[in-house]
């Protein structure tokens, strides 16, 4: 495609507010690209979030800017909510849909009649190009096949039952391009949907390196003096944080240590009450804090498999704490293996065996910490994500 095209971004929600890594990555890539001059804007639903009343318009119709980017909302088709989480459960839980759950997930799931006709609208035109992220809503995949030969998914694809539905192997398989966040992703996209390379492109997640925590304050306004391990994120079943909790709370009864488990984000994990008075779940935490905590944590756990990128564990890096991540996520092992910056594990044994090399060598954890920054330095700026990222649109 030719260069000059204005890019539109399709989601779901949009704005500051907005939780999502997906969501949080697609907004902060618009705000580069239109500070860089490149013309952008963004079409969303007036829907408020993912934990939102779906069928309420909380935000007006109509144009806006935020953070000088151009945002067009508009409005939610209803749609039967209930129906479409039911499919949600059976899928999330190992099921298989039948084709007319395939159907009814994505008709019943977020999206809009009005926003598929501004995009109809602007199919008629030459150019336009539009970007879907991410896969898994209706604003995807009803808005993809209107003009499928001029759009692009950012997947943030994971291996999980969502991406074995027929329905999307249909919709990868039509759309001009796919836009991966790491190989490991573009390895599974390739696997499931048979995409040849040359419709493939790794363009990774844009890292800010200015910021610098300050540990001390981090453990005084928390009033946490031990050493503790990090988890940062949604605390959920699918981020794996009750297997987190479950070898965290075994380790410290096997080493009698007093080695303590912060947690921010947000949702909510059953504790061990044998450890509750170790963990702190600090749930949101301001910014500032969270780089603080970055900095003052002794190792950052990545327990998930359920990653595309991984924006945490970089940001981690950023702040040069060492890393312990899930050996069963690709992604997030590739990084490590990469980078050479952190360890990972596959069971209980191998966190054991990490967590005593890491706890018991502090030069090993400053090194792990150095090549983790530099890699995310090397390859994961917003000036290097941008250009991939036009070399993916105008490629």
């Amino acid at each position: 495609m030719a260069k000059g095209l204005s890019i539109a971004f399709v989601l779901p929600w949009y704005g500051p507010g907005v939780l999502g890594g997906a969501e949080t990555d697609a907004r902060h890539m618009v705000e580069h690209l239109c500070a860089a001059g490149v013309p952008v804007e963004v079409w969303t639903t007036c829907a408020r979030g993912l934990g939102s009343d779906w069928n309420e318009n909380y935000h007006r119709p109509g144009r806006t800017t935020i953070n000088g980017v151009p945002v067009t909302r508009f409005p939610v088709t209803l749609i039967e909510r209930d129906r479409y989480w039911a499919i949600h459960r059976k899928l999330a839980y190992g099921g298989r849909a039948t084709p007319e759950e395939e159907a009814l997930f994505f008709t019943q799931s977020i999206r809009s009649r009005a926003l598929c006709d501004h995009i109809r609208s602007r199919a008629a035109r030459p150019d336009y190009v539009f970007v879907f992220i991410p896969y898994l809503f209706g604003t995807t995949y009803w808005g993809a096949y209107v003009a499928p030969e001029r759009s692009l998914l950012i997947s943030c694809l994971h291996d999980e039952g969502f991406a074995r539905l027929v329905a999307l192997r249909q919709l990868f398989r039509a759309v001009r391009g796919v836009a991966c966040n790491s190989h490991a992703e573009m390895r599974l996209v390739q696997r499931l949907y048979g995409l040849p390379e040359e419709r493939l492109a790794v363009i990774g997640a844009g890292v800010a390196l200015q910021g610098q925590g300050n540990a001390q304050a981090f453990r005084e306004r928390y009033g946490i003096s031990t050493p503790f391990v990090l988890y940062a994120g949604r605390k959920s079943y699918g981020k794996n944080v009750p297997l987190l909790l479950t070898y965290f709370c075994r380790y410290r009864q096997r080493r009698g240590t007093p080695l303590e488990l912060v947690l921010i984000g947000g949702g909510r994990v059953p504790i061990p009450p044998d450890c509750r008075h170790a963990v702190h779940d600090l749930g949101f935490v301001p910014e500032p804090d969270k780089l603080d905590a970055y900095a003052a944590a002794t190792v950052f756990c990545q327990p998930s498999v359920n990653e595309s990128f991984s924006i945490v564990l970089m940001e981690a890096w950023v702040q040069r704490r060492p890393a312990l991540v899930n050996a069963r996520c690709d992604v997030t092992r590739e990084h490590c293996q990469q980078s050479q910056g952190g360890l990972y594990f596959n069971g209980y044994a191998e966190f054991e065996a990490a967590l005593d090399l890491l706890l018991s060598n502090e030069a090993l954890r400053r090194r792990l910490g150095e090549r983790g920054r530099h890699y995310v330095a090397q390859n994961y700026t917003w000036e290097k994500v941008t250009d991939r990222f036009l070399g993916a649109v105008y490629g």
